[in-house]
């Protein structure tokens, strides 16, 4: 069996979690480089692949310096920061493993499709619904024509309250000119996984979404600036950073909040005693949404609704309706994929294709998308949830298109507005 070598740029969250996933298929996987600023997240990489001081950097510029080393690049920078390393990859001939989103531009995300086009490399985003079992259970079932043709899907992505919290307020993506706007970094794979399933071009969008609730005015009278400075009504708020980040319920947060591996409690004191995750959450610098709706329409008539809230548990829902039936699914493990057929006027339990269910991270999707990620740069995918280059820009556009639709309170023809660019 061929194995791949791969550099890893950028070792935070989604860069570890890719790395993981290899350390486990080393049959298949070396990581021989990486290069990430935070001392930490590099020594990780180093010590998962016992790797030698020269072949761990800060930055990718001395690392790219020493030509093409591997067979691909894994970018898992922040969102703003993936063009030049993306561009410089591909001119040294790497292929490309490319966390979601592309870029937080347009413009950026067509200059890497027309880079990687141009070398002739490929490039796998990490829209990663695509890889696992319930979606590709939805997709064979769609394809199978047992549905019929499909008419309407509506999709939610519930964010939960906490995640809601710790990532879009307190965190890196609170502020759009730090990352980019919401739909596009935390929900352009629920757009993605709505084209693929459907099949189809999108005509129209239109969009509705606001920051209503974790603003200034919305401050409990009395709260101070930080959570740990004592707020009177800290006891029953399920923000207290001085709470939540202690919860063994909740210890997924830690790692991020705390920017390295495995941190102590001292660690987690620092952070939210000097950073942002231990603001309050209705005096931080956010400016993303913390709720939208979109409303798509697809050829022959097909209508979506995606709605993406922060003021839930958490979880993914799906309902498609077709002209033979409906299905129904939720990516937990105690929901299964439903479907009611209108000629037996019976709902049955649609077994999962493949054998992972949902574990790990996304569902299964982060192990999915990196086993699926060896047969394609190994010339030996048979697949279908692989998108080339050209599918992923294409869903992007559909992301910027909504946002248009959103800040212009307009409905936006999607033809028209890729053809501006």
């Amino acid at each position: 069996m061929r194995k791949l070598k791969a550099v890893v740029i950028g070792a935070g969250s989604r860069g570890a979690t890719y790395s993981t996933v290899m350390s486990k298929n080393k049959e298949k996987f070396q990581i021989v480089a990486v290069a990430e600023p935070k001392k930490d997240r590099r020594d990780y990489i180093k010590d998962l692949y016992d790797l030698e001081d020269n072949m761990c950097f800060e930055s990718y510029e001395p690392l790219f310096e020493l030509g093409k080393i591997a067979d691909f690049a894994v970018i898992a920078t922040m969102d703003k920061d993936h063009l030049k390393p993306a561009l410089k990859a591909i001119g040294l001939g790497y292929d490309l493993l490319l966390e979601k989103p592309i870029a937080p531009t347009a413009e950026e995300c067509i200059q890497i499709n027309n880079a990687a086009n141009k070398k002739g490399v490929k490039v796998l985003v990490c829209t990663v619904l695509r890889y696992t079992d319930i979606f590709k259970t939805l997709k064979s079932f769609i394809d199978s024509g047992k549905i019929g043709k499909v008419m309407s899907i509506n999709h939610e992505e519930c964010v939960g309250n906490v995640h809601q919290s710790h990532s879009f307020v307190r965190g890196n993506w609170g502020n759009s000119k730090r990352s980019s706007d919401m739909l596009l970094q935390k929900s352009c794979h629920d757009l993605d996984i709505l084209q693929w399933l459907i099949n189809k071009k999108c005509k129209s969008v239109q969009s509705f979404g606001a920051l209503s609730y974790f603003k200034a005015e919305n401050a409990p009278e009395g709260a101070p600036e930080y959570c740990i400075q004592g707020c009177p009504v800290g006891e029953e708020c399920p923000y207290n950073a001085a709470k939540l980040y202690f919860d063994k319920k909740w210890a997924w947060l830690r790692e991020p909040a705390a920017n390295k591996p495995n941190p102590t409690d001292e660690d987690l004191m620092k952070v939210i005693t000097k950073t942002q995750y231990g603001k309050c959450v209705f005096k931080c610098d956010n400016d993303v949404v913390d709720h939208q709706t979109v409303n798509m329409l697809f050829e022959d008539d097909v209508t979506v609704t995606f709605t993406m809230c922060a003021f839930n548990k958490g979880g993914r829902f799906i309902h498609i309706m077709g002209t033979r039936g409906e299905l129904r699914a939720a990516l937990d493990e105690a929901t299964p994929i439903t479907y009611f057929d209108f000629a037996k006027h019976k709902t049955e339990t649609i077994p999962l294709v493949g054998k992972d269910g949902i574990a790990g991270g996304h569902g299964g999707g982060d192990t999915g998308i990196m086993l699926d990620l060896y047969d394609y740069f190994t010339d030996n995918y048979s697949g279908v949830s692989i998108p080339t280059i050209e599918e992923s820009l294409y869903n992007h556009m559909l992301v910027f298109a909504t946002e248009k639709a959103r800040k212009t309170n307009t409905i936006v023809d999607v033809e028209k507005f890729i053809a501006t660019f």
